[in-house]
């Protein structure tokens, strides 16, 4: 990189990496990013999760009611750069599967390079 800021749109991802970036990650390191889908039912969140299996994502399942009207979580593992595009990629593709099953998006999280080193 040429020491340029990365510039990311005004919104909650953007946002979201823009703080990662303030706290010293580096935010070119791969590593793992958690997206959060919550579903009303259970049945509907197990449809999600094995189509997600099916197309190779670390993929679990549980109750969690943090969002009341959606008591089922289900969390997908993508290993990646967290860039905006990206990340804006996987919950369109996330969402588009979610949206047949009454779910949808809750956000997502990754833990900071910074806070945790590669090891060689």
């Amino acid at each position: 990189m040429d020491g340029a800021p990365l510039e990311f749109p005004d919104d909650d991802t953007g946002d979201a990496l823009r703080r990662l970036r303030r706290n010293g990650d580096d935010l070119t390191e791969p590593r793992d990013v958690d997206f959060t889908v919550v579903f009303a039912t259970e049945v509907a969140a197990s449809e999600f999760t094995e189509h997600f299996k099916k197309l190779g994502y670390k993929v679990s399942i549980k109750e969690s009611n943090c969002v009341p009207d959606l008591p089922w979580d289900v969390l997908v593992v993508r290993h990646m750069v967290p860039s905006h595009v990206e990340i804006s990629e996987v919950e369109n593709e996330l969402q588009v599967i979610a949206d047949g099953l009454g779910g949808r998006n809750d956000g997502w999280g990754c833990f900071s390079q910074k806070d945790h080193p590669r090891t060689n």
